[in-house]
């Protein structure tokens, strides 16, 4: 089947693969590491409390037959041990029904986390992971030549991915359009990362280069992935660049990485094998070609066009929706990130004091987290790919108390109780005997320092109290449902 088969993509296969199987074992290990704070029984948003109040069909999970922490963390632990056996290449060698098999149980296991992730769980990088490990399942194993039509639809999520975000951004912020966003936004976004700082205080002309190209790498360069090569792997292999220079100055989860990951299956063999040791035999097995598995290769290509509609027409519309799915499984989905550029930073500060009635002279104790920024001393970390989802919801919390409404206020009840859990997703406990009396958290304004301020303070930071964003509150208070 000369049309089917991609016979110069074999080590591209293998390449997206391997890289995707890794974006899956970070995200199962995320998912084993921090769920019994942000999920479990005794979490800030349960699952069992969910899965009572919305059905099967509206959330489709594993979770909805039986939940316990002890089977979520198992079916966490499995996934990211199916996850390190196909990264080391064991699954592919399997016959084609059990390879298939794999890659179905990995998208299985993660979409019944995601569907009941609720807020945690919220965001593009969980819908785009499911939309690749779906089309994943069908790109056939080490007997069988890659399927162009699996390809071709793999660079349509690339191209939703980056044309959608390039259109929010146009449609969105003016900072976008005049080419000043970037004076801001290595600042205020969610995260930083260690070298952040450094980007902030770049020359403005050159930010004005950098938004430039994002606008010519995710507004042009997306239809070049449609014409022949070496046009195509040209415009992929910009894509990755481009996604590196995000994956250095900020920590974005999984999300530049799953786009790298895409961006490696439009490169052919060709190009590897100009820039690296290997032939074509080393990567290349006598194909063949089952027809019940080019049968289900087509109706799968067929499926994601006739879903496709929704999201290629919200890429066109005034109205443009970001980060949204159109079907309970996330099959096809709309993508885009930063429409509007914060131009100052606020941070929640969260304190803890042991004084049995807060007063003007208490006592207060800053809770740090991993990755947000608090302490002005601290350099900012790097973490993605792997992902602070408590940390990144902290950020929304800041931009507006709404964003905190479902979880925030049992956070800090966790803190009360010194939950081992949630103090496990902290970076620094300032209370290791015995949990606070009372907590309270305040809105700071945080800036970069200077060049002249860091020379002579060492701080990254430099921040300054702006209100109060919650009042102290104890457990006593929580159960009688009041706050001071």
């Amino acid at each position: 089947m000369e049309w089917f088969s991609a016979d110069d993509y074999w080590f591209a296969r293998l390449l997206f693969l391997r890289a995707l199987a890794a974006v899956y074992l970070v995200a199962f290990l995320v998912a084993v590491d921090q769920f019994r704070a942000l999920l479990g029984t005794d979490g800030m948003l349960p699952i069992p409390r969910f899965v009572a109040r919305v059905p099967f069909s509206r959330a489709p999970s594993v979770f909805h037959w039986h939940y316990s922490d002890r089977f979520f963390a198992a079916l966490a632990v499995l996934g990211a041990v199916l996850s390190t056996l196909t990264l080391v290449g064991v699954t592919e060698i399997l016959p084609l029904p059990a390879t298939m098999a794999a890659w179905f149980l990995l998208w299985a296991l993660y979409q019944s986390i995601v569907n009941v992730g609720q807020t945690w769980y919220s965001f593009g990088w969980e819908s785009l992971l499911l939309e690749v490990g779906f089309l994943a399942i069908f790109l056939g194993d080490d007997g069988t030549a890659p399927p162009f039509l699996l390809l071709l639809a793999l660079r349509w999520v690339l191209f939703r991915l980056e044309f959608g975000a390039g259109m929010i951004k146009i449609r969105g912020d003016t900072c976008w359009r005049d080419l000043t966003c970037l004076h801001y936004h290595h600042e205020t976004q969610p995260m930083p990362g260690p070298f952040s700082w450094y980007f902030h205080h770049l020359p403005a002309r050159l930010h004005r280069v950098e938004v430039a190209g994002n606008h010519v790498t995710q507004l042009i360069l997306p239809f070049a992935l449609f014409l022949p090569q070496p046009v195509a792997g040209t415009a992929a292999g910009t894509m990755i660049l481009t996604q590196l220079w995000l994956v250095i100055s900020g920590n974005f989860s999984w999300l530049n990485w799953m786009a790298i990951v895409l961006g490696l299956s439009v490169l052919p063999d060709g190009f590897w094998g100009a820039v690296l040791p290997f032939t074509r035999a080393a990567v290349a097995s006598p194909t063949t070609t089952p027809v019940w598995w080019a049968v289900l290769v087509v109706a799968v290509t067929a499926l994601v066009l006739v879903l496709s509609w929704a999201p290629a027409k919200n890429l066109v519309s005034r109205r443009q929706a970001m980060n949204a799915s159109f079907d309970r499984l996330h099959l096809v989905n709309t993508y885009g990130a930063f429409g509007s550029v914060t131009r100052i930073r606020w941070e929640v500060v969260v304190e803890g004091t042991a004084d049995p009635e807060p007063g003007p002279d208490s006592a207060w104790r800053e809770y740090q987290f991993k990755g947000k920024p608090g302490d002005v001393h601290r350099r900012p970390a790097q973490f993605a790919p792997y992902h602070l989802r408590l940390d990144w919801l902290m950020w929304f919390a800041a931009l507006s108390p709404g964003y905190a409404e479902p979880w925030f206020t049992g956070f800090v009840a966790r803190l009360l109780a010194g939950d081992r859990a949630t103090l496990r997703l902290l970076r620094h406990n300032p209370f290791p005997d015995e949990p606070p009396r009372f907590v309270r958290a305040r809105l700071f304004r945080y800036r970069y320092t200077t060049r002249a301020e860091r020379r002579a303070t060492g701080d990254w930071w430099v921040r300054t109290v702006q209100s109060t964003f919650l009042p102290p509150v104890s457990l006593q208070d929580r159960a009688a449902g009041r706050r001071r």
